[in-house]
C-alpha cells in the first residue's frame, strides 16, 4: 500500500498552486461558498490540510500535530499548508510498515468510529481529504477563478481556451 504522505504531498502541492491563483486572480474568493451551509473556501482548504495530518500521524504511531496558526488569510494558510508538507516529508517511509496492524479511533461529527489502519486511510481519510480539497477547487471555479482539471490533479494536459463542448 502506498503511505499516506505520498498522496497527500502530491495534492498539497496542487492546493497551494490552487491557492496561488486564488491569491492572483481574486484573494476575495478565500471567503467564497457554494452554499450558505458550507464553509468558506479558505475554511475547506485548512480542514484539507487538516486531514493530513489527521490522517498521516495515527497510522505512523505519532500524536497528531497541527500547524494551525492566528493568520486566516490566504498567505498565513498557505504557510500552514507548507509547514504541514514539510513535516509528512519528513515522516520516514517505515513509520508505515505496520499500518495494517493499527487501530485508530477518531470522531467524526458527532459519530465514535473505529478503523482497521488501512481502512482508516482508504474509507475515511481520503475521502475526507479530497472532499475537502475539491470544495477548494469547485468555489475557485465557481467564482471565476481559471483553473482546470490539470490544476486539480497534476497529471491532465489541454491547450489554452480548451473547453469542453456544453
Amino acid at each position: 500500500m502506498i503511505a499516506p504522505p505520498r498522496v497527500f504531498l502530491h495534492y498539497l502541492d496542487r492546493l497551494d498552486c490552487l491557492l496561488q491563483r486564488v491569491a492572483d486572480t481574486d484573494p476575495a474568493v478565500a471567503n467564497g461558498r457554494l452554499h450558505p451551509g458550507m464553509a468558506p473556501l479558505l475554511q475547506q482548504a485548512r480542514t484539507a490540510i487538516g486531514f493530513t495530518l489527521r490522517v498521516s500521524c495515527p497510522l505512523a504511531g505519532r500524536a497528531i500535530v497541527s500547524f494551525e496558526g492566528e493568520d486566516f488569510t490566504l498567505a498565513g494558510v498557505r504557510r500552514e499548508l507548507a509547514q504541514a508538507a514539510a513535516y509528512l516529508a519528513a515522516l520516514p517511509a517505515e513509520a508505515f510498515d505496520d499500518l495494517a496492524a493499527r487501530q485508530v479511533d477518531t470522531v467524526a461529527g458527532f459519530a465514535d468510529l473505529h478503523f482497521a489502519g488501512p481502512d482508516y486511510f482508504m474509507l475515511y481519510g481520503l475521502p475526507n481529504f479530497f472532499f475537502h480539497y475539491s470544495m477548494v477547487y469547485a468555489i475557485a471555479r465557481q467564482a471565476g477563478v481559471p483553473v482546470g482539471k490539470a490544476d486539480f490533479d497534476g497529471f491532465h494536459a489541454y491547450p489554452p481556451g480548451f473547453s469542453f463542448p456544453a
